[in-house]
């Protein structure tokens, strides 16, 4: 018989072996089912570690994935970040739907005008949505570092460690019940003693693996640890972003309120510079109106046009002469002024009092 011939008569009584293995713990697993072969019980210990795997393995799947959707709400480019992680290459860089609007703001800004109350007011919010878009990116980054990273490396090492043992320790759980079986069933001297020595062997296999698998599980402790300190490093890049967006956005209510037409500030004051004015008493004027820049009401050029930017303010035209009211508890750079039936706050910057 050449070499050829005994390989391949040897591939042949492996395969033969491993059909018969194979036969044997199906056929152990469906009399268990029947309840016709007994079956080895773990310890209660060994269930319960069992069972806090299980629980550690499906929330942090769904820890993971639920993290993953409030950082990138998008499931397209989730998919797509995915896919260019697989592949082990760096997504592309994206901008964030805050700098997409902060740039709409800004274009906007500059085609209003930048001299312009409206448009300097956009370009600064367009600056700001910019800012809050940097933080974000910087909050998904340090997010993605500190504790989605630590769950997936559990998800794709350990946990696939834990799962390949623990379906070794089955397979020889099932050949050391099908001894036990065999053993049991044996009627000649010569078989007892087959399906003896079998047993030994197949009994210290699962010892073996059953050790195993146990250390494995035992180590879900520090797992606990090393997931809570990434739960603390998560919620620290959360509070430094919130923190950072209101820090952009108390310096942006500032600088629209610098610029004297803010809707959070003297609201009531424009409403009752839309009441028809009443004549001016020089005697009634106090020290907070001191600053008027005239008593009564005056006519006034305008220098430049003017486009309304509410339904408190006069739109103007260039050379146009309107009459102008100075109202106490009006901010100082504005003016009451009147065209025909239209009334309402002009810049003082925008006309010339004759």
């Amino acid at each position: 018989m050449d070499i050829r011939s005994k390989f391949s008569m040897s591939g042949v009584r492996q395969m033969s072996s491993d059909a018969s293995t194979l036969f044997t713990r199906a056929l152990q697993y469906t009399e268990e089912k029947l309840g016709s072969a007994e079956k080895t019980e773990y310890d209660a210990n060994f269930e319960n570690l069992l069972e806090r795997y299980d629980r550690t393995k499906n929330w942090t799947e769904k820890l993971k994935t639920q993290t993953e959707i409030s950082l990138q709400p998008n499931p397209n480019m989730r998919m797509e970040d995915f896919v260019y992680t697989k592949l082990d290459r760096r997504p592309p860089e994206r901008a964030t739907n805050q700098e997409i609007l902060g740039a709409t703001m800004i274009e906007a800004g500059n085609s209003f005008g930048p001299g312009t109350a409206y448009g300097k007011s956009l370009i600064k919010c367009g600056n700001t949505q910019m800012k809050l878009g940097e933080s974000e990116k910087t909050l998904v980054h340090t997010s993605a570092v500190n504790f989605l990273k630590p769950l997936a490396n559990f998800l794709e090492g350990d946990c696939k460690t834990i799962q390949k043992e623990r379906k070794t320790l089955e397979t020889k759980r099932l050949d050391l019940d099908a001894c036990k079986n065999r053993a049991k069933k044996a009627k000649s001297l010569e078989a007892r003693q087959s399906a003896e020595n079998d047993l030994r062997l197949a009994q210290t296999d699962f010892d073996r693996q059953h050790e195993i698998t146990k250390l494995l599980l035992e180590g879900l402790s520090s797992t606990h640890s090393h997931h809570f300190r990434s739960l603390n490093e998560f919620i620290e890049a959360q509070s430094q972003y919130h923190a950072s967006c209101h820090q952009v956005m108390q310096e942006l209510k500032a600088e629209l309120n610098s610029l004297g037409d803010s809707p959070t500030a003297g609201a009531g004051s424009f409403n009752r510079a839309l009441q028809p004015s009443a004549p001016v008493d020089v005697n009634d004027i106090t020290a907070r109106d001191a600053n008027l820049p005239f008593i009564g009401s005056r006519k006034a050029r305008v220098l430049y046009d003017y486009d309304a930017n509410d339904t408190t303010e006069l739109s103007l035209l260039a050379d146009e002469v309107i009459t102008v009211t100075a109202v106490p508890g009006m901010h100082q750079d504005y003016v009451m002024g009147e065209r025909r039936s239209l009334k309402g706050k002009v810049p003082l910057t925008y006309i010339e009092i004759l």
